[in-house]
């Protein structure tokens, strides 16, 4: 059986499901009441940077500290799906069984992608955030890893993308992604230190690491497996949609979460 650790970040108390591979992770845990979970800020941390980074502090934290063969990331409200469907969400998460098949051919699992039909990746994240944050991650990547700059153009051209920082993946493979995530994100954090943002905006780490995830998969050209993924609870897509619309059409950037 292989070692597999998936981290769920949350920040809040929440059901949790009983498969062994599953380690509920408080992000942003510095200063915080106990919610019972592992918190991000024991060993090697970066916890304090939660509001700005989201649950990359639990990223961080997993790869810092966690040992395993494969190491992964959901939500707690967001998870890979089984192929079982069950009424109960909980029954119908990804199970450890079903996750070792896929593993036997794939080294890394991604959820389905997202698709944005009307406009790509980069237009997508200039009409909902301050594109000046995604374009000075691209000086970056051009600056200290120039050889990823066609995948990096690629990617920023397409119309969908693996969203959500949500994936399994072989450790090996994790501590490159970390390694090569975390050296442009801590540089993007320097220079943006003296821009100020709302609260919502200020946690463009978080939506930028979105963005990546694919340029390095493009470069790096693993194989991988995509498998859906299911809300825990209800998406007010009408207002999500009606949200999209209005930043493409109005240029009203998005002020929350959906």
């Amino acid at each position: 059986m292989k070692n597999i650790k998936i981290i769920i970040a949350t920040h809040k108390k929440y059901q949790m499901p009983e498969d062994d591979m599953y380690l509920p992770l408080h992000v942003g845990r510095e200063g915080k009441g106990n919610l019972g979970y592992q918190g991000d800020n024991t060993g090697d941390n970066i916890s304090l940077k939660n509001p700005y980074f989201c649950e990359l502090t639990g990223l961080y934290w997993a790869w810092k500290n966690l040992d395993a063969d494969y190491i992964g990331l959901v939500h707690y409200r967001r998870y890979f799906a089984s192929k079982n469907k069950s009424k109960n969400k909980f029954d119908s998460i990804l199970k450890i069984n079903e996750l070792e098949k896929y593993l036997n051919d794939y080294d890394i699992v991604l959820p389905k992608k997202r698709r944005y039909y009307i406009e790509t990746i980069y237009n997508h994240y200039k009409h909902t955030m301050h594109i000046e944050t995604l374009d000075e991650t691209i000086k970056i990547i051009n600056e200290k890893y120039p050889e990823y700059k066609d995948s990096l153009n690629k990617v920023m051209n397409r119309r969908s993308m693996h969203a959500f920082n949500m994936f399994i993946m072989k450790k090996e493979y994790f501590d490159e992604y970390c390694e090569w995530l975390f050296s442009i994100l801590f540089e993007l954090e320097n220079r943006m230190k003296d821009k100020e943002y709302d609260s919502f905006h200020s946690r463009f780490y978080g939506r930028v690491s979105e963005r990546l995830l694919d340029v390095w998969l493009d470069y790096k050209n693993y194989k991988f497996k995509e498998i859906p993924f299911i809300y825990m609870e209800n998406i007010n897509w009408w207002k999500k949609g009606c949200s999209f619309l209005k930043a493409k059409f109005f240029g009203k950037k998005y002020d929350s979460s959906f």
